[in-house]
């Protein structure tokens, strides 16, 4: 199945930014843009909200919860021993494990659902639509498959309005 796109290759981050902003204005859609750094004012204009915090948060509540009740299980009920004269239940001593495990079990959750609603896994192939991206300039992906071709000279006429130095067709 092969797709087509349009793409506009800017050199600064002004017209871009500007341009983003104007095309989400129209209402027009951008498949994707692609900076060599982040640039907040274009996910902002793009409209688009990560709910990774969210589940960070989740991840650690039920990952300390996880972790105390875990240690509880071990040292009270499965095997109590009781060592220097300390309760079984001695709940200081679950601290600093607690707050390591559930960091670690924070970053592998987050980064595991990252990864995965990226769609990003070992030996995955991306589509690379500009080599620059990487390292100096801003690229504005539209799909000309799913636009219809008014819209498109619209978004064509705005990229070149803002400053794009390249706009160009391309098969995917």
């Amino acid at each position: 199945m092969s797709s087509s796109h349009l793409i506009g290759v800017f050199e600064d981050e002004s017209g871009l930014v500007k341009a983003v902003e104007e095309i989400r204005e129209k209402d027009l859609k951008i498949e994707e843009v692609f900076t060599p750094y982040p640039v907040h004012e274009v996910i902002h204009a793009m409209g688009t909200k990560s709910k990774l915090q969210v589940f960070a948060y989740f991840y650690g509540l039920f990952g300390a919860l996880a972790v105390l009740a875990f240690l509880y299980w071990t040292s009270v009920i499965d095997w109590p021993i009781n060592y220097g004269g300390k309760p079984f239940n001695s709940f200081p001593s679950f601290i600093i494990i607690t707050i390591i495990l559930t960091i670690f079990i924070v970053t592998v959750s987050s980064l595991a659902t990252f990864s995965g609603r990226a769609k990003l896994w070992p030996g995955k192939q991306h589509k690379i639509y500009d080599l620059r991206a990487t390292d100096d300039k801003f690229v504005i992906v539209v799909s000309k498959d799913k636009t219809d071709p008014e819209k498109l000279s619209t978004i064509q006429g705005i990229m070149k309005a803002h400053g794009a130095v390249e706009i160009r067709e391309e098969e995917a």
